[in-house]
């Protein structure tokens, strides 16, 4: 499977669970899942299995502190960013200065109108706009290898 195909499989991966209610730490569709368990689910699809060193994390959108466990985690389990925004991009978000980036979605769309497929507390899985205060809010991109 080229790069290509390996991202446009994760976006249609990722559509598939859009309804599914949040749910802290979980990754079943239908069921509940966080952005974690989002990314997870989109892994396991991909490759039979999970994702080696997932952390585990707090539901606080502002936890302070130093341990960037998701974007050392990522950096270890997939491709650096080419430069080339794409669908199926991994996108790691930061949603408050001085907090940890710890909110997770999959590029859907890309262009004049992108769009993202994440899930958050009182949404579910959703794929949302990525507007401009969104993607302000981007620390990092990684691509499936």
């Amino acid at each position: 499977m080229t790069a290509e195909e390996r991202a446009a499989r994760a976006v249609a991966i990722a559509r598939v669970w859009v309804g599914t209610p949040y749910l802290h730490q979980g990754s079943h569709r239908g069921v509940g899942c966080d952005c974690l368990g989002l990314l997870r689910a989109v892994w396991r699809e991909l490759y039979g299995c999970e994702p080696d060193g997932v952390p585990a994390y707090t539901p606080d959108w502002g936890e302070a502190g130093r341990d960037e466990a998701f974007f050392r985690g990522l950096s270890a389990q997939m491709a650096a960013w080419n430069g080339v925004e794409r669908s199926g991009d991994v996108l790691l978000f930061r949603m408050r200065a001085g907090a940890v980036a710890k909110h997770l979605g999959i590029a859907g769309a890309v262009g004049a109108e992108p769009t993202f497929i994440h899930a958050y507390a009182g949404h579910g899985v959703c794929e949302s706009a990525l507007s401009l205060p969104w993607q302000r809010r981007i620390v990092a991109r990684f691509q499936f290898r």
